[in-house]
This record gives C-alpha cells, structure tokens and sequence, in this order.
C-alpha cells in the first residue's frame, strides 16, 4: 500500500491493551522508542493485529507535537 504520508515508521507491535471501545496499540520503532497508538478494537480486529507484528506507524503532520 502506498501513502503520501510522509512520516513512517516501521515497527513491532510490543504491546495492545483493549479497552472497552478502543485500544492502544504500542509500537517499537526501535532504538527503545515507542509509538502509542488508540485506534477502535473493530479496526485492531479487522486487522488482526497481534504481539510481534510488522507494522508501519502513519503521523500525519497535523497531528504531531514537539516537546522539548
């Protein structure tokens, strides 16, 4: 699948905690970074996303934040 977006990360998922409407999906990026997903439990489904998948984390820039 191909993406304009141009923030991507390649990762392993480490980590999904359901909650009762969405989920967290924590994603190793590597280096000992993270990524913390919430996507909705019908999309981790629908994806059957589990530990040790190979997955790609999207940022749109519109929603990215600095911290310093």
């Amino acid at each position: 699948m191909e993406l304009s977006a141009r923030n991507q990360l390649k990762g392993t998922i480490k980590q999904i905690v359901r909650g009762a409407v969405t989920g967290e999906v924590i994603v190793d990026v590597g280096g000992g970074q993270t990524m913390t997903s919430s996507i909705s439990l019908s999309s981790i489904d629908r994806l059957a996303l589990k530990i040790g998948d190979a997955v790609v984390v999207v940022v749109k820039a519109t929603d990215a934040m600095i911290g310093k």
